[in-house]
This record gives C-alpha cells, structure tokens and sequence, in this order.
C-alpha cells in the first residue's frame, strides 16, 4: 500500500470520528483528521530535540519541526498512533505522557491536534524517509526561532510550541 492509499481516520470540526479516508483524498479534500504531536525533552528538562524534514514530505517539506508525529490511522486511537509515530520517525520505544488537545487549521490543512512530551536521553534513530537531520537544542533557542516568522518552522509546529510554553507556565 502506498501512502497515499493509506486510510486515515476522519473526524468533524468538533473532534468527533466520523469515518475515515484514504490519505490521498484527506490531504486532496482537506478533510478534517486527527494528529499526534510528540515533543521529545532532554531528562534534564533543558533541551528539545529538533530536526528538519525531508524534502518529499507530503506536508511542509524541508521546514524545522520539533514535534514527532503523524495522522492518526484509521480505526486507531491518539495514544497508539503517539507510539507508533515516535517508533517509526526517531527509533524512540516508549510511552510518552498526554499534555492537551488542541486544532490546527491553516488553508486546507485542518486536523485535531493531541500533543504529548517524553523524557528522553537514549539513542535516536532518524527514518530516512521523513527526517533530514537533528540535534538537541536549549528551551531558550526554541522559543526564540519559534517566535521568528522568518525561520522556516512547519506552522503547526510553531502553533504548538507556543501553545506548549503557555501550557507549562511560560
């Protein structure tokens, strides 16, 4: 099965599953789905791990994003879908920890967004297919780029990392 042949679940405007589609028509329609958006933190709290993206990916390709995630598969839940993301896009076996629930619209990009962080301090392992690069970088050196309109940050990465600073408390 191809990616674009890949169903994905399909939610409305409010949050609800409504059925599913294939990827291809998802991203043709613009038809609202659900994501998940993992932020791996260094276990000393300092630093985030950020990479850029490859230049094929169907969606903002060749930007900075500091989220690990993907669409939420059809018949799949935002937990499973969490894990098998953060597996699949950095080689990370874990459990990560559910911070809130937000929406992402921007033109014909429109999903639910469930956003979660991992303590993390093993080894990383990039998919090929999806990351181009990556590196660890301070809180500070995030907020900062992320508050930079110029620094080609996917956008909603940059809607979730403020979100993020907000949620913690500045």
């Amino acid at each position: 099965m191809t990616l674009g042949e890949e169903r994905v679940a399909v939610y409305d405007r409010h949050g609800a599953v409504i059925g599913s589609a294939t990827r291809a028509r998802m991203r043709a329609e613009g038809l609202w789905h659900a994501a998940t958006s993992v932020l791996v933190r260094s276990t000393d709290l300092g630093e985030v791990y950020v990479h850029r993206r490859t230049a094929d990916k169907d969606v903002y390709p060749g930007m900075y994003d500091c989220w690990a995630g993907g669409v939420v598969g059809a018949g799949e839940s935002p937990d499973t879908a969490a894990r098998r993301e953060l597996a699949e896009e950095l080689g990370i076996h874990a459990e990560p920890r559910f911070l809130f629930r937000t929406r992402h619209e921007l033109g014909s990009v429109r999903f639910h967004a469930f956003v979660y962080e991992i303590r993390w301090d093993g080894p990383i392992v990039h998919q090929p297919e999806e990351i181009a690069a990556g590196w660890w970088m301070p809180l500070a050196e995030l907020r900062e780029r992320t508050g930079d309109p110029d620094w080609p940050f996917v956008p909603d990465g940059r809607q979730f990392a403020t979100e993020w600073f907000e949620f913690r408390g500045g």
